[in-house]
């Protein structure tokens, strides 16, 4: 089972190296892939009696994999996804304990300070998969949320607590067979995760069939039907600006146009291109806001106002995201835009 799950890992590894430098799901989901395997050889039985210079080889490839495991939980699960200064340094963290730790000099301090970082990586990672389960509108994905969680998380739980109990039980009968058939059934699920379209490609919006008939019943077609919806949609966003409401969700925006909530997240993904609720939320207030910064008859109001006004519960997720969108600050916006470069073009809303 284990040279199973190995030869599995390998091939899905390759498989996501070819997308890797253009796709950072890819390329994330293969260094966790290729620590996975390096946990599994290291987890063996009689793993021991190989050359130091192997098992050094092996420890320090696996000894990354919690860092790589919040890299992929965050590209595949969180839009925009960038990598940070703070994963470089727990990777480095887990480099040096790892080398510790293959020299034969681990101590309490290091063993504990291992433990703690795996479980934060973890729960991290987790949390990454649970956030924005209310705002996805990628229905695979979201359905795959929990089930990843909860996988990762049981099976990372029952790992740490049966090596602390039991240390080296993993790598002992019948812990060993057990923890090679849980490794299997985790490939799995990271290939079912893994086929899931990329976080970093804009999904195309469906267009309607032209020239659609009615079907034998003389009911109307589904495509003219979410035509119809994505209209009633554009007039509540266009006309009656919903997005002005703080606390607009999928939840209350399906009540208003009187469908379940599966209908609205497929109309906006699948008709309209968006992958997250928020982020299509926030188009349309940074829009508005950005037309009242360039606004010179509002040169006085106050950038508070503009935010509460286009639907912002507060200044702090205001700046953030305005300053992701243009790359100024609302103050260096309006300062460009009324200090000479009144002409320009408003930027693109992403979606």
């Amino acid at each position: 089972m284990r040279g199973g799950a190995v030869v599995l890992l390998l091939f899905r590894i390759v498989t996501l190296a070819r997308d890797a430098r253009s796709n950072q799901v890819s390329r994330y989901s293969a260094l966790l892939l290729i620590g996975i395997a390096a946990y599994v050889v290291e987890s063996a039985p009689n793993f021991g009696a190989l050359d130091l210079r192997w098992r050094c080889l092996v420890h320090l490839v696996g000894a990354g994999t919690p860092v790589a495991f919040w890299l992929t939980m965050g590209a595949i699960f969180t839009d925009e996804f960038r990598p940070r200064w703070y994963h470089a340094l727990a990777w480095l963290v887990f480099i040096v304990l790892g080398v510790l730790e293959t020299l034969g000099r681990p101590t309490y301090t290091s063993a504990a300070l291992h433990s703690a970082l795996l479980l934060l990586c973890l729960l991290l990672g987790i949390w990454h998969a649970l956030a924005g389960r209310a705002t996805d509108l990628v229905e695979g994905r979201r359905r795959l949320r929990v089930w990843y969680a909860v996988a990762i998380a049981l099976y990372t739980v029952l790992s740490v607590a049966s090596d602390w109990i039991w240390p080296g039980a993993l790598s002992s009968a019948p812990f060993s067979l057990a923890n090679a058939a849980a490794l299997v059934g985790l490939i799995f699920l990271f290939a079912a995760v893994g086929s899931l379209p990329s976080t970093g490609e804009p999904m195309a919006p469906a267009v309607a069939r032209a020239g659609s008939k009615p079907s034998a019943n003389g009911s109307e077609p589904a495509a003219s039907a979410d035509a119809a919806l994505v209209e009633a949609l554009r007039r509540l966003i266009d006309h009656d600006k919903v997005y002005r409401e703080p606390d607009l969700s999928v939840t209350s925006l399906a009540q208003k146009l009187d469908i379940p909530e599966y209908r609205l997240r497929r109309l906006i993904n699948g008709q309209l291109g968006h992958r997250n609720f928020s982020a299509f939320v926030n188009g349309y207030r940074l829009a508005e806001a950005e037309a009242a910064l360039r606004d010179p008859g509002q040169a006085e109001v106050p950038i508070l106002t503009i935010a509460l006004d286009a639907g912002f519960g507060s200044i702090g997720p205001f700046n953030r995201a305005f300053k992701a969108h243009t790359g100024l600050t609302p103050t260096e916006y309006r300062r460009a835009r009324l200090g000479g470069a009144e002409g320009a073009e408003p930027l693109p809303i992403p979606k």
